[in-house]
């Protein structure tokens, strides 16, 4: 090739071509190019030498407008409905209005194939996404998330990548609650679980299960459910046909657990003093009704507020940074006996 070929060559180099010399995302290109000082010095040097060696210069006009912020967040949920989702919504929306970021919401059903449309109306739209995807297979969610888009992941199953992340020990809350419901007395503890196919749910149930299977003489026993009140009320209902079988029930959330209580009360059965009940979750019902339900405390609108600031860490920054585990906390109340 001659100099003025290779000139011309350099002259028409794009970002995506120095985003592709440099083997990095046209995001991480930008952060560079713009100035951004939260960013690797080993990515600095590598985008630097790419640009050098294409010869590319951005212009003051592709500057600015690479510099124009949405000033929104996507935030992509299996539900928007139901205290649980409110109580994160509530985090998300009070720490997005101290950072002056609005929040674009869509709801996925617990639908996978809506959790991937919705995630493709976001593309071009926000600065950042937030996703709740525990019942979606973890590989086909990677794949459908914008490479170039920050994004954090609130509660997702567990995958190989590196990616900014936030997840509740389900299965040390589960441990914790079955454990608690046997130091109490119970020895006959049935759980109601959640949806087949939810990460979340899984690992509650397997917490449930190692628990029972740390005392000798106790029997696991497993009722599916599907996180909604209505599934706590037919639980129940089975219950009831043989109500000598159980002494305590340990609901994989609150919601079912209010299901429960609300049955066993109406068929005069004494909760905690003929069944014990625990939940999951610490939604603000769970303390007003009565008796006030044992459960434990996620904490979860501050795990929506924790996910916008670290979304706002990422857009300024780059990488992904580390797996943050939320611990869940036991909040005995008057539906588990007191020793």
């Amino acid at each position: 090739m001659s100099a003025g070929e290779d000139n011309k060559k350099m002259a028409h180099a794009t970002i995506r071509d120095v985003a592709r010399e440099a083997a990095v995302s046209v995001a991480s290109v930008s952060r560079v190019l713009n100035g951004h000082e939260n960013v690797r010095p080993a990515l600095r040097q590598r985008v630097e030498a790419a640009a050098a060696t294409l010869g590319y210069v951005m212009h003051a006009g592709a500057r600015n407008l690479s510099l124009a912020r949405a000033n929104a967040i996507g935030v992509v949920l299996p539900d928007l409905h139901g205290e649980f989702f409110s109580e994160v919504l509530r985090g998300m929306d009070r720490a997005a209005s101290e950072c002056g970021l609005q929040l674009l919401l869509s709801n996925m059903h617990h639908d996978p194939r809506r959790a991937v449309e919705a995630l493709r109306t976001m593309r071009g739209r926000v600065d950042g996404m937030i996703v709740m995807a525990p019942h979606v297979d973890p590989e086909h969610l990677a794949g459908q998330l914008p490479p170039s888009v920050p994004t954090v992941l609130i509660n997702c199953a567990g995958h190989s990548e590196q990616r900014a992340e936030i997840r509740v020990d389900n299965f040390g809350g589960a441990v914790a609650m079955t454990r608690h419901l046997i130091a109490t007395g119970c020895r006959r503890i049935v759980h109601l679980s959640g949806p087949l196919g939810n990460s979340e749910a899984q690992e509650r149930a397997r917490g449930y299960t190692a628990a029972i299977a740390e005392v000798p003489g106790l029997a696991a026993r497993v009722i599916p459910g599907d996180f909604h009140e209505a599934s706590g009320v037919a639980a129940a209902e089975t219950l009831l046909q043989g109500i000598d079988a159980v002494d305590g029930i340990f609901a994989a959330n609150d919601m079912m657990a209010l299901g429960v209580m609300v049955t066993l009360r109406e068929a005069g059965i004494a909760v905690p003093d003929r069944i014990a009940i625990g939940g999951f979750d610490d939604i603000p019902l769970a303390r007003m009704v009565s008796p006030a339900l044992t459960t434990m405390r996620v904490d979860i609108a501050s795990i929506g507020a924790r996910a916008v600031v670290r979304l706002t860490e990422l857009i300024a920054s780059d990488g992904d940074g580390p797996l943050e585990v939320s611990l869940p906390e036991l909040v005995p109340r008057a539906t588990t006996r007191q020793g």
